[in-house]
């Protein structure tokens, strides 16, 4: 009787529970997802794991494109999507492809039973290119820095779109397939590096992570601990103060006050080598990173044998400057608070006095010979 009721409340459009009894909801069909009973984690919408992302997509509108069965006939309906993207039900797979590889009811593709897969999207369409980018990107997995320039490396994802467009609406299959093939023959070492670079990075990524989780697991027990022992110190100060009224004569006003006194100049000093550790840490995070990076070498212009005229001039105190008479004058130094030096500007001035004078004297000169009619200078060369 129990099993007839829970039947009724179905198909009256209730929500039935373990254990029977249903709250009503409406008594129309639902175009929303509803939850369903299974073992794993569901909500509505979907199953999703441990991270809250849909690892498998249902409906309550769900139907067989095969046998036409839908949740309200049969309410553990699973679809799951062929390799040509066409759903069908867990017993139209079992039926049709158990025994091998067996055209599709709907488009004829031959498929395997092994190639059916969770729906994860709602529509079938971004469930196709997902997939198709997700395969292409495992082949074509080149970086800006394996490009000689930026117009190579955007000729090469214009020419990675083209691919995956043609995938996605099935243009010209052949020719693109043999356009992968060529590609994935052609680099098939650069293609296994930038894999093996990808997979290196991820591993350092997760190690990220579990040492950034064992840090917070390490900061949340020390704080327990903390918390913990003032705990402790606070029944421990509470069991002194009732100790030294029971013996002292003294005022209990005092007693307590100095009582409470010392505790504070317990608990400050447990948090100032609680600090003290905590900066220590830091200090050998911060060392430890610097020493697993590779160090920037500092760019230097000017590599070569660079002459600079330091033999033909000697720099002397007391230059005849008007220009750095203010300078001087600057008892305080607020002229001189970014650094400025008044020997370093005469140094400047004396190099480009000297850098003239090994040079040849020019074989022509230009001078000003005559106006023309337009007003306009014509030169000549002597």
């Amino acid at each position: 009787m129990a099993n007839r009721s829970n039947v009724g409340g179905w198909l009256q459009g209730k929500t039935v529970r373990k254990g029977g009894i249903a709250s009503t909801n409406s008594h129309t069909r639902s175009s929303t997802p509803q939850v369903q009973s299974t073992s794993s984690t569901v909500f509505g919408g979907g199953v999703k794991d441990a991270s809250g992302r849909t690892s498998e997509f249902f409906s309550m509108d769900d139907q067989c494109p095969v046998c036409k069965s839908d949740r309200y006939l049969n309410p553990k309906l699973r679809l799951l999507v062929s390799a040509c993207y066409h759903k069908m039900c867990e017993s139209c797979i079992d039926r049709l492809f158990t025994l091998g590889p067996a055209p599709c009811p709907i488009c004829n593709k031959v498929l395997r039973k092994l190639a059916f897969t969770p729906q994860t999207f709602e529509d079938l369409g971004v469930e196709k290119e997902v997939a198709i980018r997700r395969r292409i990107t495992k082949e074509f997995n080149k970086r800006r820095e394996d490009f000689p320039d930026l117009r190579a490396y955007n000729d090469y994802l214009e020419e990675v779109e083209d691919i995956t467009f043609n995938l996605i609406y099935e243009i010209d299959l052949s020719r693109t397939e043999a356009r992968i093939q060529a590609y994935r023959a052609e680099n098939a070492a650069l293609i296994e590096r930038n894999i093996q670079r990808e997979e290196a990075y991820a591993q350092a990524l997760k190690e990220q992570e579990d040492t950034e989780r064992r840090e917070r697991e390490y900061r949340a027990m020390e704080l327990r601990r903390e918390e913990e022992e003032e705990r402790e110190e606070r029944e421990k100060g509470r069991r002194e103060i009732i100790d030294k009224l029971e013996t002292s004569d003294k005022n209990a006003a005092k007693v307590i006050a100095k009582s409470r006194a010392n505790a504070l100049k317990r608990s400050t000093a447990r948090s100032t080598s609680s600090t003290i550790l905590q900066s220590n840490a830091k200090l050998l995070r911060s060392r430890a990173a610097r020493s697993t990076t590779v160090p920037d070498v500092p760019h230097v212009p000017l590599q070569d044998d660079w002459y600079a005229y330091e033999d033909m001039f000697e720099l002397k105190a007391g230059y005849q400057d008007f220009m750095s008479e203010a300078v001087r004058k600057d008892r305080e130094g607020i002229m001189r608070g970014g650094g400025y030096k008044v020997e370093e500007a005469w140094e400047r001035a004396l190099r480009c006095a000297v850098a003239g004078l090994d040079l040849a004297p020019m074989a022509s000169s230009t001078s000003v010979t005559d106006f023309d009619s337009g007003g306009d200078i014509m030169m000549a060369s002597a």
